[in-house]
C-alpha cells in the first residue's frame, strides 16, 4: 500500500469469509467500481490463498492487505501471501511494533479515547474506530477535539448516505464490509448490486470533498 494513494481514496473494502470461487468476479468487481483498497480478513478460510489469487487477478490495480491478524503467525503467513498493509481489530502490540519496524502500514482497531491513544501511541498508521456504527460520526468528532492528530479509521456502518459525514467529523479514511459485500448477492452472483453501492460510496465521498474544498 502507498499511502500517498490511499490518501487520494482513502476507503477500505473487507472482505470476510468469501470462497475462493468468488475471488475472481469480486476483484473484476471491485476494480470496475472505482475502489483502490480491499482486505482479506485471515478468519476468511483460506485466506492467504484467496490474497495470492487477487493480487494475480488484480494485476497491480489494487493495494490489497489482511485483516483480523491477531497473532504473529497470521501476520507472517499474510505477508508472504503478498498483502501490504494489516488491519488488526485491536491493538496486538508485537504486531504493530513488527510493521512499524518494516514500513508496513497498520491499522489496529479501538473504541474508546484510551485505547485509540494506545494504539496511536504503538505507531498506527491510523487507529481504526471499531464498531463505529453504534455511536456513529458524533463519536469521531468527539475524539477529534482532544486527539486533533491521531489519524482516524472508522469501520462499520459506512453508508452513502452518511460517509462524508464520517469524514467530516474527523475520519482520515472508512472502512466497510458485509453492508456491501452482502453473502447473498455474492452467493446469487449478483456482483452488479456490489458494484452500484460501491460506486455510490465512492460518488458520495468525492462530492463531499469537492463541496468541502468550494466553501
Amino acid at each position: 500500500m502507498k499511502l500517498s494513494e490511499f490518501k487520494k481514496l482513502p476507503i477500505i473494502g473487507i472482505l470476510r469469509g468469501v470462497r475462493p470461487g468468488a475471488i475472481k468476479p469480486l476483484t473484476r468487481t471491485i476494480i470496475s467500481s472505482g475502489l483502490k483498497t480491499v482486505e482479506i480478513t485471515m478468519d476468511t478460510p483460506g485466506a492467504a490463498k484467496s490474497i495470492r489469487e487477487m493480487k494475480r487477478a488484480a494485476r497491480g490495480r489494487l493495494a490489497i492487505g489482511a485483516g483480523t491478524v491477531l497473532s504473529i503467525k497470521d501476520l507472517k503467513k499474510a505477508l508472504d501471501s503478498g498483502a501490504t498493509f494489516i488491519v488488526l481489530p485491536t491493538l496486538v502490540p508485537e504486531i504493530v511494533e513488527y510493521c512499524v519496524k518494516h514500513r508496513i502500514p497498520v491499522f489496529p482497531g479501538a473504541f474508546t479515547p484510551q485505547e485509540i491513544y494506545n494504539a496511536w501511541k504503538a505507531g498506527a498508521t491510523m487507529v481504526k474506530v471499531f464498531p463505529a456504527k453504534f455511536l456513529g460520526p458524533g463519536y469521531l468528532k468527539e475524539i477529534k477535539a482532544p486527539f486533533k492528530h491521531i489519524k482516524l479509521l472508522a469501520c462499520g456502518g459506512v453508508s452513502p448516505q452518511n460517509i462524508q459525514s464520517f469524514f467530516s467529523s474527523g475520519a482520515s479514511g472508512v472502512a466497510f464490509g458485509a453492508s456491501v459485500f452482502k453473502k447473498e448477492w455474492i452467493e446469487r452472483k449478483e456482483f452488479f448490486r456490489i458494484e452500484e453501492v460501491i460506486k455510490s460510496l465512492i460518488a458520495a465521498y468525492k462530492k463531499g470533498q469537492h463541496e468541502g474544498r468550494s466553501i
